[in-house]
């Protein structure tokens, strides 16, 4: 067994990696800058962890562990090259796992894509795991059903969300690659934008022994291969008389013209037939009929940070989404207004990157519509430098009857408070610290 020490612990990523050695039987140490429930998960399962960088942390004859995010001036980075350790990038993990449980004779499903991978491997873990066929699985959110996101089991299947952001994606040999869509997205990394991202999947899919795409999507109609389809017009795995409730969506599934089943899901949205038809494409590809699983589709209610609900008080409903793309905004907010109504939304908007504003700004600019209110806060930075002319304050300005409030979280949510009445929907949108506006308008309802 290996000995592993991971370098900012507590991130929903390296928590869940973490997680999976531990259950595996390795030796697990790390360390983070704060006390978070992922390290104190991590801990009950037997992990050292200490708050505070320190090369100190580091266990002699350990790989080390790093994500995108750590500095190469990291003293627990410069400890690990004094002693001769091999560092590892996240992905080089995660490869290594998925190496192992194809070794075992698991079937390795991967999700990836510009959107919805997360809600994707995480409902494809969820319904493996309740027909009780004991899936191992790394997803890159939290199933709340399950309460993880990870585990290592015993069962035939390997499951993982597949990132593209960095390029990694192409570290991986999966059985099976799903793709739900591609579209431009992470410009500090794909300079060129498409056209270097589909380079990257040209890549990824020579390495997959099956690969299933979205039928419907543009940006995959720009790649060239023998691929099984999923969509609402012409594929393989087609979705055909969809019908959506204010509670639950409902809709047939056709393989090649031929009903399989009728599905239903407390999941919203057109985004949300399409990532149940990508799960279900991909486990009737292993050969488990959609019989034998329809029934535990229901029981899902979404990822950790995808249009979760936070809290409710005097009417007044608030949710947390991870939306941070164009794309990704109007898919929450049509499922949101589908849900609530169109007036009743009220969108808080914070601007993940100047980089992606600056890229997208016009395509944030009609991704709003479905909402009837749209506050803008200022952007998260995520460490990048600021870009002159790019702020939130002058997007507001362009953004037709937006508002700006500026200052921390807790400062919008002191502003936005008074101006609530029962029946209306708030959604934090963002992938930075907007997802604390649910417990800081809890406090102040």
């Amino acid at each position: 067994m290996g000995k592993y020490h991971f370098i900012a612990i507590g991130g929903i990523g390296m928590s869940g990696l973490a997680k999976y050695l531990l259950e595996d039987g390795h030796t697990v140490s790390g360390s983070d800058i704060i006390e978070t429930k992922y390290v104190n998960k991590l801990r009950e399962l037997g992990a050292t962890i200490n708050i505070g960088h320190s090369a100190q942390n580091v266990p002699e004859n350990s790989t080390v562990i790093v994500s995108s995010a750590i500095r190469r001036d990291n003293p627990e980075v410069i400890r690990g090259k004094e002693l001769g350790l091999k560092i590892f990038h996240r992905s080089d993990l995660l490869k290594e796992i998925s190496e192992q449980a194809k070794n075992d004779g698991k079937i390795f499903i991967g999700f990836s894509g510009t959107h919805g991978k997360t809600t994707t491997s995480g409902l494809c873990s969820y319904v493996l795991d309740k027909a009780g066929l004991k899936p191992s699985f790394v997803d890159g959110g939290i199933v709340p059903e399950l309460d993880t996101n990870a585990q290592h089991k015993s069962g035939n299947y390997f499951v993982a969300e597949l990132d593209e952001s960095d390029g990694t994606i192409i570290k991986y040999s999966p059985d099976i690659l799903v793709i739900n869509n591609l579209e431009e997205d992470h410009l500090d990394f794909y300079k060129n934008g498409l056209p270097d991202l589909l380079k990257t999947f040209d890549i990824a899919i020579k390495k997959a022994k099956k690969v299933i795409v979205n039928n419907d999507n543009n940006g995959i109609k720009n790649l060239e291969g023998d691929f099984v389809t999923f969509g609402l017009n012409k594929a393989d795995y087609t979705a055909k008389d969809i019908n959506f409730t204010k509670d639950f969506t409902v809709f047939n599934v056709y393989y090649k013209e031929q009903k399989l089943s009728e599905i239903k899901t407390k999941l919203s949205g057109i985004h949300n037939v399409y990532n149940t038809l990508a799960v279900i494409a991909a486990l009737n590809e292993t050969g488990i009929h959609i019989n034998e699983i329809k029934d535990y589709f229901y029981g899902f209610t979404g990822m950790g940070r995808r249009f979760q609900k936070i809290c409710e008080h005097n009417g007044v409903e608030v949710y947390d989404d991870y939306a941070h793309h164009p794309t990704e905004i109007k898919a929450t907010l049509n499922a949101a207004a589908l849900k609530f109504g169109k007036e009743n939304i009220v969108a808080v908007f914070q601007p993940h990157r100047y980089t992606r504003l600056q890229s997208l700004w016009n395509e944030f600019k009609t991704a709003f519509d479905e909402a009837g209110r749209v506050i803008v806060t200022d952007v998260f930075s995520a460490s990048e430098e600021p870009i002159e002319g790019i702020n939130s304050e002058i997007f507001s300005g362009e953004l037709n009857g937006s508002e700006y409030y500026s200052g921390s979280i807790c400062d919008v949510a002191r502003k936005l408070c008074p101006t609530l009445h029962a029946g209306n929907v708030v959604i934090g949108l963002g992938a930075g610290t907007i997802t604390t506006l649910g417990k800081e308008l809890e406090k102040q309802l």
